[in-house]
């Protein structure tokens, strides 16, 4: 049985089917787990088990985790908005509905893949499935991202990014009109354990969050916001804009069922500043909303000049 590395727990006191305990415990998706468990990988003390059996919470549990297959990831001649680019870093405009790296269902059509075939330089430190990549954001979220060419400006920008001295501005448009003109929303986030696929404010496995907010426009049952990160959590906008009750329009997995005709969530990075890792310039781009988020406000202020 190949494996990369054995993980032991005690189940003191867990209850509940042993695939959906353990996905819980590790940032692990259930059918991943449930893969391991039919192929023999998880020891209920001392032995195998099916997906479905249920913890009593004395158990001893051993995973025994497979080694990663790696992917082939393949330059690809796909257009590329490069708002800015040295020998050290590239700044691009991601379009809406392109997912940033190659992951398990994702190993064409990928930022990286554009990136590979644009130049062949990029930093290894993330490895070969993320080379260059220091943050990302959501595949249908569009906007502004900073890639590194070398590894030093990898960990300078890196390091900026834990430090909090980068500078990161979304717009985005929510559902309600928020009646305070500015704010701050600081809230724990973690994975939502009744859905693996989704993020929520919690304090059990989580780690916090702090998103600041100030309302830009406002019109009948929406409000346009300009959203600073001071944290990067996954969902981190999406997820603090829906705890407060104002979710973000067309978001199909944090926003109401009926909403707006929009692929994915009117979500764009518009601003992203940062210091070269050479030279300690102060570097500050700017990238205008895409034409569906436009289009939409155009619609809403029409809307209101009507009435």
């Amino acid at each position: 049985m190949n494996e990369v590395e054995t993980w032991s727990v005690q189940a003191d006191g867990a209850t509940g089917r042993i695939d959906k305990w353990l996905a819980e415990q590790n940032d692990w998706s259930r059918s991943q787990v449930q893969e391991w468990l039919k192929a023999g990988r998880v020891e209920v003390d001392g032995r195998v088990v099916k997906p479905n059996y249920k913890l009593s919470g004395t158990e001893s549990i051993v995973v025994h985790i497979p080694e990663a297959v790696e992917l082939e990831i393949l330059p690809e001649d796909i257009p590329l908005e490069v708002v800015y680019e040295d020998s050290d870093v590239i700044v691009v405009n991601k379009p809406k509905g392109m997912v940033v790296h190659p992951a398990a269902g994702h190993v064409s059509g990928t930022l990286v893949n554009a990136l590979l075939h644009h130049c062949q330089d990029l930093s290894g430190i993330n490895g070969v499935k993320r080379p260059g990549i220091v943050h990302r954001i959501d595949k249908d979220t569009s906007g502004l991202l900073m890639v590194a060419k070398n590894d030093l400006a990898h960990e300078s920008l890196a390091h900026q990014l834990k430090e909090k001295t980068t500078e990161r501005l979304y717009i985005a448009l929510v559902h309600g009109e928020i009646p305070h003109e500015l704010g701050t929303i600081e809230a724990p986030i973690g994975r939502d354990k009744n859905d693996r696929q989704r993020m929520t404010v919690t304090d059990k496995n989580s780690k916090s969050a702090v998103t600041h907010f100030r309302v830009l426009d406002r019109y009948e049952g929406f409000t346009v916001v300009e959203c600073k990160l001071e944290t990067g959590r996954t969902h981190q906008i999406r997820v603090h804009m829906r705890y407060i009750g104002f979710p973000l329009a067309g978001d199909p997995k944090y926003g109401p069922r009926k909403t707006m005709k929009m692929n994915g969530q009117a979500l764009h990075a518009a601003v992203l500043g940062f210091e070269h890792p050479r030279t300690g310039e102060w570097m500050r781009f700017e990238a205008p909303l895409p034409e569906e988020m436009t289009f939409e406000i155009g619609q809403l202020k029409k809307l209101e000049l009507e009435s």
